[in-house]
């Protein structure tokens, strides 16, 4: 499925579509894109469009990962860019987050692709359309 937007509309609905996905009891969402490309935005978008309260999101670029707790809803955001081996994430417990059923975004996937599960998963590739545009493809 793909989906467009802009800036200066006031609707994403690649954030309904992912809901709708989530809801069928997926609770990883793999991010792919360039650099700058807007995944971080993304999951900023979608937690502050279904959490109850605000919620500041960081890129987790040098945490490696970052929780955030909304009224017993659990999301951990990955950024997985600077890991230089695949075993390292073994470091961080990865596996535990994404065996808790809890939702997870993990940027940067594909380097830790034997890592991942096939089941309870969504990808998401985000690509820049226009300075202020974006695609997004689900599959």
């Amino acid at each position: 499925m793909k989906f467009s937007y802009c800036l200066h509309e006031n609707e994403n609905p690649a954030l309904d579509y992912l809901s709708e996905l989530l809801a069928t009891g997926k609770h990883i969402v793999l991010l792919t894109g360039d650099l700058g490309a807007g995944k971080t935005t993304f999951v900023q978008h979608f937690l502050n469009r279904y959490f109850d309260e605000p919620v500041a999101v960081d890129s987790p670029t040098f945490s490696i990962v970052n929780s955030y707790d909304s009224g017993g809803t659990e999301v951990h955001h990955f950024d997985l860019y600077r890991l230089e081996s695949p075993e390292e994430i073994e470091d961080i417990g990865f596996t535990e987050y994404i065996e808790s059923g809890d939702l997870c975004f993990v940027e940067w996937p594909e380097k830790i692709a034997e890592f991942l599960p096939t089941e309870h998963v969504v990808s998401l590739s985000i690509s820049v359309s226009s300075s202020e545009c974006r695609d997004y493809h689900f599959s």
